[in-house]
């Protein structure tokens, strides 16, 4: 039996093709091989034709069955992983309106800003967990604004995941995680937000029905099944957003569990049992794919812009090292804290977690008679590090307790610094897996139709590549240039 995963991103589409008895990836890849284009009509905007998304599903998954000779036959279920935040509307005939307002536009901030205070700040935070900001709700107000014509058309409003169920079953559904990425569910009632909806004169008739996360919630049409090359009936089970997914695929379900990951951009999203919020915004919390109103498990999503991208920078800039991996081994020579050379790696636009600051990134204590390429690698690696405990730590505060980091062993967590570092400046251990977000939706949608009986019975199958503890004898000098990094940031943003 096999179940497929599938991964809407705004890069790409993957798909994985989980074989369920051994727990192996039978096929996997992406398309296109090279990036999606990201319309950009105007600056700060970012939008993609939803059909374009289909239309690489088609090619891809075609493409997979016939290479791999998979049966299908032997398919039982079907997962989606997409690109948060986006807002995809469409007719009665379940046609495309308008270009999808994708995760990266950004021409909703006034419009959300403006929610937040005149629906009031207190009563957003305590009911909907976040502000409104440039949240998929407030991208659909400005369509009501901007383009009434098109609003008027609407029959339903949609995630870019939605679109993708739609395609494949003729069904127009949404999930509770779903709702809650968009900023429409009001955790304190349990439903949509009235607030929300009157404050931005938004029909409720246009947010789709509600399925759980895991369950059932449509079946392949013969129409998709003859595009796809599928068989007609099997079911789409499973959909969560990109971030709450990544998690669910390291097993990232219970409090005190944080899945991350470091690439050009760092999350850190963590699982807590109570209904809490930053009263900044500088974390978001979502309703994670295993929440229901009997059982309270909200994923705190902590986003830091500049991570890889700086250790990318170095290499390019610096010329002395070919890879990463040498990389890596130049700045194993550099002592823990780098002879007092810090870096602040905060240089890729507007940090959340620094209320929306965006100070650039800083070096501090550079001494050109002691420091080498080496202690400027080592320095970023930490401060990378440093900049997810300083995020951490906002997480804590809202009643997060970290036991383990799961990550996929990819990017940063290559770097045998990074790792160190990160966890001994957390306390936590680190357990490395060799996975992605569309093999957690094949194993989401093996969830949802009952082949696996728990999430957690899912996931016997997934191997640790690796694992780091707290180095005890690295401890006190990691702590201390920590505390050197981060009295430097308080600096700037004092």
């Amino acid at each position: 039996m096999y179940s497929i995963g599938y991964d809407i991103g705004s890069s790409s589409i993957k798909c994985s093709i989980l074989d369920l008895e051994s727990g192996k990836v039978a096929a996997q890849g992406f398309h296109p091989k090279d990036e999606m284009e990201i319309l950009s009509p105007k600056p700060g905007w970012a939008e993609q034709h939803p059909d374009t998304w289909w239309s690489h599903v088609v090619f891809l998954t075609k493409k997979l069955i016939q290479e791999h000779h998979i049966d299908p036959a032997a398919i039982g279920s079907i997962g989606i992983s997409y690109q948060m935040h986006g807002l995809v509307a469409v007719d009665k005939n379940h046609t495309v309106l308008r270009p999808s307002i994708i995760w990266c536009d950004s021409r909703a901030v006034d419009i959300g800003n403006a929610a937040f205070h005149s629906i009031g700040e207190e009563k957003c935070l305590q009911h909907l967990l976040n502000s409104p900001g440039n949240f998929t709700a407030s991208k659909l107000r400005w369509v009501r604004e901007n383009e009434p014509d098109v609003y008027n058309k609407i029959h339903k409003i949609m995630l870019p995941g939605d679109y993708i169920a739609m395609k494949l079953t003729g069904e127009i559904t949404t999930t509770i995680s779903g709702l809650s990425e968009g900023i429409f569910w009001d955790f304190k009632n349990n439903s949509l937000s009235n607030d929300l909806l009157s404050q931005y004169k938004i029909d409720p008739s246009l947010i789709a029905d509600i399925r759980p996360t895991f369950s059932v919630q449509g079946n392949v049409t013969q129409t998709a099944a003859e595009e796809l090359g599928l068989r007609k009936g099997i079911p789409v089970s499973y959909r969560a957003g990109d971030q709450p997914n990544n998690a669910f695929s390291l097993n990232v379900l219970n409090p005190g569990e944080i899945a991350a990951t470091a690439g050009t951009s760092g999350v850190v999203y963590g699982v807590i049992d109570s209904v809490r919020y930053d009263r900044q915004s500088r974390v978001n919390p979502f309703a994670h794919v295993n929440h229901t109103e009997s059982l309270t498990r909200l994923g705190v999503l902590l986003c830091i812009n500049g991570t890889g991208i700086l250790n990318s920078w170095l290499r390019k800039t610096i010329g002395t090292a070919a890879s990463y991996d040498e990389m890596n081994t130049m700045a194993a020579t550099a002592p823990i804290g780098s002879d007092n050379l810090s870096i602040l790696s905060f240089g890729n636009g507007a940090e959340r977690i620094l209320e929306n600051n965006n100070m650039g990134a800083h070096v501090d204590g550079l001494d050109f008679n002691r420091h080498t390429p080496a202690h400027l690698i080592r320095a970023a690696h930490e401060g990378i590090a440093f900049s997810f405990r300083y995020g951490i730590d906002i997480m804590k505060a809202m009643g997060l307790n970290i036991n383990v980091i799961r990550a996929g062993n990819t990017n940063m967590f290559l770097s045998p610094i990074f790792r160190h570092t990160l966890a001994n400046i957390t306390g936590a251990s680190i357990e490395l897996y060799d996975t992605d977000g569309a093999q957690g939706a094949a194993r989401g949608a093996a969830v949802g139709t009952g082949y696996f009986s728990s999430p957690e019975k899912a996931f016997a199958s997934l191997t640790k590549t690796g694992e780091v503890h707290p180095d005890t004898k690295d401890i006190d000098a990691t702590a201390e240039a920590y505390q050197r990094w981060l009295a430097i940031l308080q600096k700037f943003l004092s």
